[in-house]
């Protein structure tokens, strides 16, 4: 039960009634337990007593006396509104960016972006815990694997979903990710083209590299380049993929015979091969940065700092993180 609280009007709600401004802000509050605190002048607008048909105005205090119901969460403090404020927080720990039509979050190894099979948590489901107060859920605009880190874009109205999503289908956006690779690359900068066709194995599906019109093969195009190296052993390498195929970036870093660290599903080596002592046994693969048309007009360029367990690699091979993207 929270203490007095003084919550002022906001610009979006001018006219709206006292009864309907409760309605959004304390869904859970009963209208008999509204008319009594109205009546006993525990509800005060800037100081005075109101009635339920009072119209607020922008920058008025509404008093709002100690409640048994939550502010947002729609009702008394349950399991699920608990979890819904949990998923609040956690989604503003990831919150790199934010403004009137798009989020920008920094997800997470090993959080979902979408439901799935054996999949109780995900983004898609945590979102419910930001609706506006039109009822409008933040929407995805692109996904990310599970296991990858990174950048992830989220529209927060429908119109900015369209031209985001657009963005995105039309190559206009930038993508940028950075891997921790096996071996070293025979060039230090090349263009990957292939064919790439996805297949349902009894461990999920599966992407392999394909023949120029093999049934359901689609083409596949990334660029990279060489950061840094440790010995023979390990690279770092910045990818940029231009098609955005299933494990695109996965598939081609194995096709160039550099999986990535940590890839549950593309990674292979010989028995002579060790892990190097220290580094995690989990994707090093990220999304480092994304350059997308704003919605409004402009451009979003956001970065993401990486992960723990790439932060722990990158101290043990002595690569500096703070290299400046593109140098």
């Amino acid at each position: 039960m929270a203490g007095v609280q003084q919550i002022e009007v906001e610009s979006g709600e001018t006219g709206m009634r006292l009864d309907r401004w409760f309605k959004v802000h304390f869904p859970g509050l009963g209208f008999g337990q509204l008319q009594k605190l109205l009546r006993s002048g525990q509800i005060r607008v800037d100081g005075g007593r109101a009635k339920s048909d009072t119209r607020v105005e922008p920058g008025q205090v509404i008093r709002v006396p100690p409640l048994d119901v939550d502010r947002k969460g729609g009702g008394p403090l349950t399991p699920r509104t608990m979890r819904s404020q949990g998923d609040a927080e956690l989604l503003a720990q990831m919150l790199l960016y934010e403004d009137q039509r798009v989020y920008v979050l920094n997800k997470p190894s090993g959080l979902a972006v979408q439901g799935g099979s054996g999949v109780s948590r995900h983004i898609d489901n945590m979102l419910e815990a930001w609706r506006n107060k039109k009822g409008e859920k933040p929407r995805l605009v692109h996904r990310l694997d599970r296991d990858t880190s990174g950048v992830l874009v989220i529209a927060r109205t429908r119109l900015a979903a369209m031209k985001l999503a657009e963005a995105f289908r039309g190559r206009d956006a930038k993508k940028t990710y950075w891997a921790l690779v096996k071996g070293v690359p025979r060039k230090r900068e090349d263009r990957i083209s292939t064919w790439l066709v996805k297949e349902a194995t009894p461990d999920g599906d599966r992407v392999r590299v394909a023949r120029h019109g093999e049934a359901g093969a689609d083409h596949a195009v990334s660029q990279f380049r060489l950061v840094e190296q440790a010995g023979t052993a390990l690279s770092w390498l910045e990818m940029e993929p231009y098609t955005g195929r299933t494990h695109q970036l996965r598939v081609h870093a194995a096709h160039i015979g550099c999986p990535i660290i940590g890839d549950p599903k593309y990674f292979e080596a010989d028995q002579n091969w060790e892990l190097p002592g220290g580094i995690q046994k989990r994707l090093h693969l990220h999304a480092r940065r994304i350059v997308i048309p704003h919605p409004d007009g402009g451009v979003i360029d956001v970065t993401a700092p990486l992960p723990p367990h790439m932060v722990q690699s990158f101290n043990l091979l002595g690569f500096d993180a703070d290299t400046p993207d593109g140098e």
